[in-house]
């Protein structure tokens, strides 16, 4: 199964599995991950399961569609980075087998 490390704001990590088309979100959510809030529960309507990718997943993930939902909720997210992404939007697959997230400090 893919792994997923999710670092905090303040620098703790977690990694953890996180079964093939589930989203990042839901393994956050499914494995209490501080700092993921999914208010809407992965609807792509909240922005609060915002994360920021680090490097080399970003480039394999790109940024979002622009004109997206997505790309439109993250206008709403607190302190978005060029590297942002909703983690509901982000679908584990083996080729992210070994993802890295960041969680900002906040949600809102």
């Amino acid at each position: 199964m893919p792994k997923v490390t999710y670092i905090e704001h303040n620098g703790r990590e977690h990694v953890v599995e996180v079964p093939l088309g589930l989203s990042v979100m839901r393994g956050a959510v499914d494995n209490n991950i501080p700092g993921i809030d999914a208010d809407c529960g992965g609807e792509c309507a909240c922005a609060t399961c915002h994360v920021y990718v680090q490097e080399p997943w970003f480039a394999q993930l790109g940024p979002p569609q622009p004109g997206s939902q997505e790309a439109s909720m993250l206008s709403f997210a607190a302190v978005a980075q060029p590297n942002s992404r909703l983690s509901c939007q982000i679908k584990m697959s083996e080729a992210l087998d070994g993802l890295v997230v960041r969680l900002p400090e906040g949600q809102h």
